[in-house]
């Protein structure tokens, strides 16, 4: 039930391919967690992920940076394939800014620090260099000012905008988003998302997993649903919504539309 829409012939060729996935699978011991997952997304494209609890989408995109090990298939990073060599890993997840639904920040350093960790390791940015980086990168998600803090100073939002800078410090090509509003109170959420909106209109290659409906609507160039590890069914927001072709994907939208 794969429905790639997507095929070769039907890409615009003028377009490039920054993410190319076929016939991938993934299993967790006995489960069969991902089903001949095909998936191509372009330069500077935005796909919203969707689904049931359990469906495989989290997985999916952890499997893109090599966080989880595909089986089968095959998956393509800007040209790179994700086999079993690190330096190809290591490429891709220099490419690739993730940020999860915990916003994973280091808590004995301060904002600024969090930051310029990996441009400085990993990236071999001098100091002053990532420093500078960081703090025009704090402005662009509207947090500089807490700079010095801790992240136990800062509320969730605030976290999450932090771990949002701290990808892009990263110069990431690709950002990944795992439920990344889930674990904040809802008074914060907007604050993420704004953010998120911001770095679509600029032209970010974007993959979200999210039950914001709402930022799937004005953001997504494709929605993707996802049920027992196979993606069901992707179209435009605007058909997504007002014209869902399989009933799986009614009875969700039902339960999640209010």
């Amino acid at each position: 039930m794969n429905q790639s829409s997507r095929t070769p012939e039907g890409r615009n060729p003028e377009k490039e391919v920054m993410i190319e996935i076929v016939g991938m699978h993934k299993w967790f011991g006995e489960f069969h967690v991902l089903k001949g997952i095909d998936l191509t997304v372009e330069k500077r494209e935005r796909i919203v992920i969707c689904g049931p609890s359990g469906s495989g989408k989290s997985t999916l995109i952890r499997c893109i940076n090599r966080l989880e090990e595909h089986q089968r298939g095959k998956i393509v990073m800007d040209g790179i394939e994700l086999i079993n060599n690190l330096k190809n890993i290591e490429r891709v997840r220099q490419e690739v800014g993730m940020v999860f639904q915990h916003f994973n920040l280091f808590p004995h350093l301060d904002i600024l620090d969090n930051l310029t960790l990996g441009p400085i390791w990993v990236r071999k940015t001098p100091k002053k260099e990532a420093e500078d980086l960081a703090m025009h990168v704090l402005e662009k998600v509207h947090i500089a000012e807490q700079a010095r803090k801790y992240p136990g100073q800062l509320s969730g939002g605030q976290q999450q905008r932090v771990a949002i800078a701290r990808s892009l410090c990263m110069n990431p090509k690709v950002m990944l988003f795992d439920e990344p509003t889930s674990a904040l109170d809802p008074e914060m959420i907007k604050e993420v998302l704004d953010v998120m909106i911001e770095l679509a209109r600029e032209g970010m290659t974007m993959i979200v997993v999210t039950h914001e409906m709402g930022f799937a609507k004005s953001v997504a160039h494709r929605v993707l649903f996802m049920d027992y590890g196979q993606i069901v069914e992707e179209n435009t927001p605007d058909e997504f919504f007002k014209n869902p072709r399989y009933e799986r994907t009614k009875l969700f939208l039902s339960q999640i539309l209010h």
